[in-house]
């Protein structure tokens, strides 16, 4: 989760107040307690919906545009499966838009290419994962305050 909001918060606007989460596993859990803190509402997206989540085929144009800011928290379009998107649909993507991808390899998937083509700012996962990374580093390496 710090690396999410550390590598996230310099991109967000007060515009990006509604969000879309794409997937329901244990990353899509993590963004949901990083939205939350920030105050940011979310919808997730999955598959086989639970209450209160949205199906991918009801992500219309119109329900992308009043989600300004999508995370793609699903492994689509990581490599070796760069061809794959999580979204069919992106008419309803514009330059209000902030499309992030906890993938980082490939280092623009079709996700962020899609989005970015319609105006949309994007940002993989390689900062979270090496803020994450120095932030573990960090936590296990310190001393032990024990006596």
């Amino acid at each position: 989760m710090f690396g999410f909001l550390q590598s996230v918060k310099p991109f967000l606007t007060l515009y990006h107040s509604r969000a879309l989460i794409l997937g329901t596993g244990g990353a899509a859990k993590a963004v949901a307690y990083a939205l939350s803190g920030l105050g940011i509402s979310f919808r997730m997206v999955s598959r086989n919906p639970s209450q209160g989540q949205l199906h991918y085929q009801q992500l219309s144009p119109q329900v992308l545009q009043s989600f300004p800011l999508i995370i793609n928290a699903t492994p689509c379009g990581m490599y070796p499966d760069s061809a794959s998107s999580p979204l069919r649909d992106y008419s309803g993507i514009s330059g209000d838009h902030l499309l992030i991808d906890l993938i980082y390899n490939p280092e623009k998937t079709l996700f962020l290419q899609k989005g970015e083509a319609f105006g949309a700012s994007v940002l993989n996962g390689m900062s979270m994962l090496k803020l994450q990374a120095e932030k573990s580093w960090e936590i296990w390496n310190s001393e032990s305050k024990i006596s």
